[in-house]
């Protein structure tokens, strides 16, 4: 992820996908639905590492810090999956 808009996108991913509302979620970590809701859309000019920290233990995620060029990230790893289907499926390395 390069920026908050990728990490409040992340982060709603991961409360829909463990069947929260932004409202439990919220409460749970001590904050407001509206800046958590705030967060999740990219609205959100700034968003303290507490808060953070607080709504990623609620998720039962945790932030991991990893020096760019160091590891790939899901997009590219779905990108190369793709293109390698995409040329299995038309032939490709084939003779």
């Amino acid at each position: 992820m390069q920026t908050l808009q990728e990490l409040g996108e992340a982060v709603a991913a991961r409360r829909r996908l463990l069947g929260l509302k932004q409202a439990q979620v919220a409460a749970m970590a001590g904050v407001t639905p509206e800046s958590l809701s705030r967060f999740e859309r990219g609205r959100s000019a700034e968003f303290g590492s507490r808060k953070l920290l607080a709504v990623l233990a609620v998720l039962g995620a945790e932030l991991d810090v990893v020096a760019q060029g160091q590891s790939g990230n899901l997009d590219e790893l779905r990108r190369e999956r793709a293109q390698s289907s995409a040329g299995a499926s038309s032939g490709e390395g084939r003779r």
